[in-house]
Formats: structure tokens, sequence, C-alpha cells
């Protein structure tokens, strides 16, 4: 938007929005605070809750995760490798 259009909106009035478009101002709720000892309860309260995975879920998931990182670094030096190698062959 230009500056013409611009000052040709603020002459009309259409730069503001009209009084049904405003919409008042939301504030957030204001909650009480804790105190730490009540904070780390309720964290030991929720941790409590959460579905923790079994030493072999944890080991298997480490051991996809070690080789999917492997094949990846493999894949990506493979490619750096042949492309620099194309560049190299380009420019000699």
């Amino acid at each position: 938007m230009n500056r013409q259009t611009k000052r040709l909106m603020q002459r009309q009035g259409s730069d503001k929005p009209r009084a049904a478009d405003r919409r008042p101002a939301v504030t957030a709720p204001q909650r009480e605070r804790v105190g730490p000892r009540a904070y780390f309860g309720e964290v030991k309260g929720e941790l409590r809750k959460v579905a923790w995975p079994t030493r072999k879920e944890v080991v298997n998931s480490t051991i996809i995760v070690l080789i999917a990182v492997i094949v990846m670094t493999a894949l990506i030096f493979g490619f750096d490798y042949a492309s620099s190698k194309f560049v190299l062959f380009l420019f000699d």
C-alpha cells in the first residue's frame, strides 16, 4: 500500500476499525502464586500419571534411532563425497 492510498483511507476514515469491529482488550486471568514446595508436589503428582516405557522399549527405540542416524550420516557423506568429486571433475 502506497502513501497516496493511505492518505485517501485516512480522509475517508476507513483506516480505523468501526465501533462494531473493535473488541475489548482481553486480559489474562490472574493466577495465585504457589510456593516451590507446592509446585514440586504438583509436578510429582503429574509425573505419576505418565505412562513410562519399559526398559526393553527404551533399548529398542535407542537402537532404532542409532541405526537411523548411522544410515543418514552415511547417505549424506556419500552424496557430499560424490558431489565434490563431480565438481572437481568439472573444473579440472
